[in-house]
């Protein structure tokens, strides 16, 4: 068994009779500029034992009193586990079907990565790589939320490069015979989903055909490749997530020298594989919000520094909205292969130098909104192609940060196991 990065986990999961539909909620990298949406979910929620008292939205990431929320987090944490909220599920994976709100399924398996194959380093050759640039300072807030937590919950989605749906399709004609471990709606148009547990021999088929897919000779006929080293695990979503993961991992060995680590939990993430192949997977760019700066000198030194036009001269472009209004400018003087590279090498610059902020933001109508809101400027960034993504990683390395998202913000994922990752 567990051939390759990803293995089978103890997954804990809320007793039968808890109301499951205020128990998930959406990743806490989501609605980040919109806090009317997490005011309605603490709304929903209530009282009742949720993820999101275990979670930190990012929303309040930088604002005061987030250490207080983080000492809330981990109080919550230790009262649902010594409470006796869960069921523990050993060595388990679990099989989920997600409904989006287009009303399109997403198939996925829940289990764990082992970090020591990931690295999110750039130029990484890893099993387990980044898709996108890693924000380093992005880290350690995170680091803190799991120091000192007894629990992870992943809102991570890792993506496998599976034409022939040989992995997780498979399971949808099994789920007759196998213990169903959740049926719910989801809130805040979440669509809804469902889980199954996959038996031993499931699993053992499961890793068979992953195992299959990193086979050398197959990986590299698959891309015309020689000898390059396999990449079967590209991340999806929550790439700063897993990140924290394997950096707190990483700090937790050099703190302990002298101690074997190879089993401890802390050396694995939960995460979700979902096939790159699936119909509910539709890469759409993530759009650039940026306020608080001179929206002028912000655009005139952009239009100097990427010789923006407005005659189609270039594969290039984006639209910047302002004001109420939109207009395509095309990139002349290109800095990155993508689009989006070429704006954020600028904004990443202009904005250490002048101050502002920057948010990522999905879709179009929602990035328009919210710069007459807030004043700001919008800058609306074109999709990218999903087939070229593992090629893409392969050949060149990791693309740039929040270059790409797996479809709307309410189809994220929505948390539903924990696992254990102190001893």
């Amino acid at each position: 068994m567990n051939s390759t990065a990803f293995h089978n986990a103890d997954i804990l999961l809320p007793k039968q009779g808890t109301d499951m539909y205020k128990w998930s909620v959406i990743a806490c990298d989501q609605y980040t500029s919109e806090p009317e949406y997490w005011e309605q979910v603490s709304s929903t929620v209530g009282d009742a034992p949720s993820t999101l008292n275990l979670i930190l939205p990012e929303l309040y990431l930088e604002q005061d009193g987030v250490a207080g929320r983080i000492d809330a987090i981990h109080s919550a944490m230790d009262k649902y586990v010594s409470g006796g909220i869960f069921d523990e599920y050993r060595n388990a994976m679990v099989y989920v079907e997600r409904v989006q709100s287009n009303g399109i399924l997403r198939q996925g398996i829940v289990g764990a990565i082992d970090l020591e194959k990931y690295d999110f380093s750039k130029g990484s050759s890893s099993e387990v790589r980044a898709t996108e640039a890693t924000v380093i300072e992005r880290i350690p807030p995170r680091i803190k939320v799991r120091q000192g937590a007894p629990l992870e919950l992943p809102h991570i989605m890792i993506l496998i490069d599976d034409p022939e749906n040989t992995v997780i399709e498979p399971l949808a004609a099994k789920t007759g015979s196998m213990k169903k471990l959740y049926d719910t709606e989801l809130m805040q148009n979440g669509g809804s989903i469902k889980g199954w547990l996959a038996d031993e021999a499931e699993q053992e088929r499961i890793d068979s055909a992953l195992t299959a897919l990193s086979a050398p000779d197959v990986f590299n006929g698959k891309y015309g490749l020689d000898g390059a080293p396999v990449l079967l695990y590209a991340m999806g979503d929550g790439n700063h997530s897993l990140a924290t993961a394997k950096e707190f991992y990483e700090q937790l060995k050099k703190a302990n020298p002298d101690k074997d680590l190879s089993d401890h939990p802390a050396r694995y993430a939960l995460a979700e594989i979902v096939n790159l192949h699936s119909d509910a997977l539709k890469f759409e760019a993530i759009h650039r919000l940026v306020y608080g700066v001179d929206n002028a000198k912000l655009v005139s030194e952009l239009t100097d520094a990427l010789g923006l036009s407005e005659t189609e001269t270039s594969d290039q472009y984006v639209i910047l909205c302002t004001d109420g209004t939109e207009k395509k400018l095309y990139i002349t003087k290109k800095t990155s292969n993508l689009s989006v590279g070429s704006l954020q090498n600028f904004l990443d610059g202009y904005i250490k130098a002048n101050g502002g902020k920057i948010d990522y933001i999905h879709g179009a109508d929602t990035v328009k909104s919210l710069a007459k809101k807030h004043s700001g400027l919008g800058f609306i960034l074109p999709d990218m192609d999903k087939s070229q993504l593992f090629p893409t990683v392969i050949k060149d390395g990791a693309l740039p940060r929040k270059t790409f998202s797996m479809g709307h913000a309410e189809d994220k994922r929505f948390y539903m196991e924990a696992r254990r990752i102190t001893l």
